[in-house]
């Protein structure tokens, strides 16, 4: 068991009940502090590069292994490096309670401290990294404590005992459904109520694990007919953000939105791909299931809430018209700070780009703030119903689209030439183009997708999430 404690005169942070009107600053003021200062450096140099993802003000959290590959690491990405935790542990350069968490090989310990812990934590390894701190800098430990990021093997952040999707961008929802029901393409649920499915934590990979292109069962050619089995057709990705959960709750508890942000831990990029054409024939009538469980790719940074505070915004406005989130759904302080001003982008480069030496192509880019639903929303509907949930559990996004069609998030949308109010067949598309001639509806064999995101705004560091990555391989057996 962990220590309870973060040292005898500080407890770890236990949802606290606050006034309305102070919850309104939580999302912001409370964690603002000298970590998140502009002008902080750092000594290793290029965590100074403003274009590295990964400035002292960042710090994401990654599993890894050096060598063999067996013994697994915890770490925090610090410009084109990493900083051991398990060394700075083992070295005595953490706080006593922290040690026990960090010599575990994934970060599920971590992912179950309370806010003020997993903050107290942050100033130190921002401490240690800093060129006026001497701790780490003149301690033996040093010479191993920093390791190459391209001399690693990276492993999926921690053991994710469940996996749920939700499908919380309105504009992909509008897409999808119109493509299917014209006239409504919005089910009367959906401005109710986040809605999302359980995934399949067993099919969960890491970012470069390729991706074989699944079998099954195909939709008839004709009216009537029999359905073929074989390989998919109509591959796609997904673009996505996955929250991990911090703190969950007792089975038969709920988490009051009031309490959300205390429960998610932090970001990272998800493909959920998807093969459309499975999808089309099994989704009715309880939705997606083999379309969606052979791979579900994840970036190997996890970019901390606490990281996240300068980038939180105010939830996108709803439509004149639109009926507000019912009470439990509803708060101030999640109205005003929310949401999170995340830059994404979809890049795409194929196997005849690779031969020519040619770079990816950006195929759409949009932002995360255009979600109709926030992730406090999502987790505390989760837990609504008292459903259980654990450290390092991950609820994804579901799509993330905009309202432009260069910010639609999949090439099921992207390639499409319909639009909200304009009655299109689902088949009426238009191809991507390539460098190279070559054209896409959808993904082919060789195909890498790359998903890249990033925050910025005046007065703050720019700090990233790093790159989700996926080459599609052949199918094995593809009609057996």
């Amino acid at each position: 068991m962990l220590h309870p404690h973060v040292s005898d005169h500080q407890t770890l942070a236990k949802p606290v009940a606050h006034k309305s009107n102070d919850l309104d600053k939580l999302f912001r003021m409370r964690t603002i502090n000298e970590t998140h200062d502009p002008k902080l450096t750092s000594w290793v140099a290029s965590a100074n590069d403003v274009q590295t993802d990964f400035a002292i003000q960042n710090l994401p959290y990654c599993c890894f292994a050096k060598g063999d590959g067996h013994d697994l690491r915890i770490g925090v990405g610090i410009g084109d490096q990493i900083l051991d935790l398990t060394v700075c542990g083992e070295s005595g350069l953490l706080p006593d309670w922290a040690n026990e968490a960090v010599a575990t090989r994934s970060l599920n310990a971590l992912m179950g401290l309370g806010p003020d812990a997993r903050m107290t934590l942050r100033r130190r390894i921002s401490q240690l990294l800093s060129p006026a701190c001497r701790d780490l800098q003149d301690h033996p430990a040093a010479a191993i404590a920093l390791v190459a990021q391209s001399a690693v093997e990276f492993h999926l952040p921690c053991h994710v005992g469940d996996y749920s999707d939700f499908y919380a961008s309105i504009h992909h929802a509008t897409n999808v459904g119109g493509m299917m029901r014209p006239d409504n393409p919005l089910l009367p649920n959906y401005k109710y109520i986040p809605i999302g499915y359980h995934g399949r934590a067993s099919s969960l990979i890491i970012s470069g694990t390729e991706v074989r292109r699944p079998v099954g069962q195909l939709p008839p050619k004709a009216e009537g007919g029999k359905p073929d089995f074989g390989a998919s057709q109509s591959l796609d990705y997904e673009l996505e953000v996955g929250v991990f959960v911090a703190q969950g709750n007792a089975l038969g508890d709920s988490i009051p939105l009031s309490r959300a942000d205390d429960c998610l831990f932090g970001i990272c990029l998800v493909n959920d791909w998807s093969a459309r054409d499975i999808q089309r024939w099994e989704y009715q009538p309880l939705g997606p299931f083999l379309a969606k469980s052979f791979a579900t790719t994840l970036s190997p940074w996890v970019v901390t809430f606490e990281a996240l505070v300068p980038f939180r915004c105010p939830l996108e406005a709803r439509p004149a018209g639109d009926p507000q989130p019912l009470p439990y759904l509803s708060h101030s302080a999640d109205s005003k700070m929310g949401g999170l001003d995340l830059n994404l982008e979809v890049l795409i480069r194929t196997a005849q780009m690779r031969v020519a030496n040619m770079a990816a192509q950006r195929v759409s880019s949009g932002n995360f703030r255009s979600m109709y639903w926030t992730l406090a929303q999502m987790l505390t509907h989760h837990a609504s119903n008292g459903c259980n949930l654990q450290p390092g559990d991950l609820l994804a996004s579901g799509t993330v689209s905009g309202p432009a069609r260069e910010s639609r998030g999949c090439l099921l949308e992207l390639t499409w030439d319909g639009e909200p109010g304009k009655t299109v067949p689902a088949t009426q598309r238009t191809p991507l183009q390539f460098p190279t001639g070559e054209q896409r509806t959808f993904l082919q064999d060789g195909d890498e997708v790359i998903l890249r995101g990033w925050c910025e705004a005046s007065g703050y560091r720019r700090i990233g999430v790093g790159e989700c990555r996926g080459r599609i391989k052949p199918p094995k057996n593809p009609s057996k």
